[in-house]
């Protein structure tokens, strides 16, 4: 991966973050590196470099879910399920970049992002919903305006969005209209499943906390996590730049060492529950059922150079 400068952080309501010095030093850098590489719609400049590639070789995975058993993808390349061997097998026909995916309580796909090379249409999608799992998608909001890079739907709460494009929280309740929330630089958020107006970002100076439905967030601090993903109340995971997998059982107050994940570098993280997890790493999906202590492979993965 190239070398990337970090643009100047901010978020509103944000007091200045503590000095670097403060943190370690790898994992900043390496969250900022994240974050510039993933800014938006210029690492699809060179469409050769996101040409769609063959499925054993996919570039990179932005998100993962599980629906009536089956695990879900979001790649470079459109949304794969495993095949026989773990191999990687398209889902529907659509092989645009899914920045952004999670499936809803009820089953509905959502996922943004930009569109395959070629595939004709504006360079963000906005918001895409499918009802068939991943087959067809149909676009409900912000086409040509937003690519939304992470995305989280609480049980009985609003959709959340990270527009990427905007550097800002967003959020929804019919898929149509959204009211803007915080300005802020992150890579990643979760709802809380027990209280949807507390949010959780991640943020190269820590992990930043909203309890008003992320129109404020308190500075971010404490650990410094790429990924985050709540699966139960008592039960929010983390995944450090480096691979490091944390739990807080007070919902990111204080965070408890689980292991390391397999595979290299994280990609994305899932909580399905409290104990099942799933996390994209370089080299595949990995699943747990033991709360992180041990790891699966689901889906064989080979990292290609044209990702995010």
């Amino acid at each position: 991966m190239p070398t990337f400068r970090m643009p100047a952080f901010r978020l509103s309501a944000f007091r200045a973050p503590r000095p670097a010095a403060a943190l370690p030093a790898a994992a900043f850098l390496s969250l900022a590196l994240v974050l510039t590489a993933c800014a938006g719609p210029a690492a699809d400049a060179d469409p050769a470099a996101s040409s769609p590639s063959p499925s054993s070789s996919l570039t990179h995975i932005h998100g993962l879910g599980l629906h009536r058993g089956t695990l879900y993808v979001a790649t470079h390349e459109g949304i794969h399920s495993p095949g026989p061997g773990g191999a990687p097998v398209l889902v529907g026909d659509r092989r645009d970049d899914f920045m952004g995916f999670a499936v809803a309580p009820d089953g509905t796909f959502l996922a943004s992002g930009h569109p395959a090379p070629g595939s004709g249409g504006p360079a963000d999608l906005g918001l895409l919903a499918s009802s068939d799992a991943g087959r067809t998608w149909t676009e409900q909001s912000l086409g040509g305006e937003v690519d939304f890079h992470a995305l989280d739907a609480p049980p009985g709460g609003p959709v959340y969005g990270y527009d990427s494009t905007h550097g800002r929280l967003r959020v929804t309740r019919d898929m149509r209209t959204w009211e803007d929330r915080a300005a802020l630089r992150a890579l990643d958020i979760a709802v809380s499943p027990a209280a949807p107006d507390t949010v959780l970002a991640t943020t190269e100076s820590g992990v930043a906390r909203s309890t008003d439905g992320g129109r404020t967030f308190a500075p971010g601090a404490g650990q410094v996590l790429a990924y985050v993903s709540w699966g139960a109340a008592d039960a929010l995971y983390g995944v450090s730049p480096d691979g490091v997998l944390f739990r807080s059982g007070d919902g990111g107050v204080a965070w408890t060492r689980i292991g390391t994940v397999p595979g290299g570098r994280p990609q994305a993280l899932t909580a399905v529950d409290g104990r099942r997890l799933l996390v994209a790493t370089q080299e595949g999906v990995y699943e747990s059922g033991d709360a992180g202590r041990s790891f699966v492979r689901r889906m064989e993965v080979t990292s290609g150079s044209g990702g995010h």
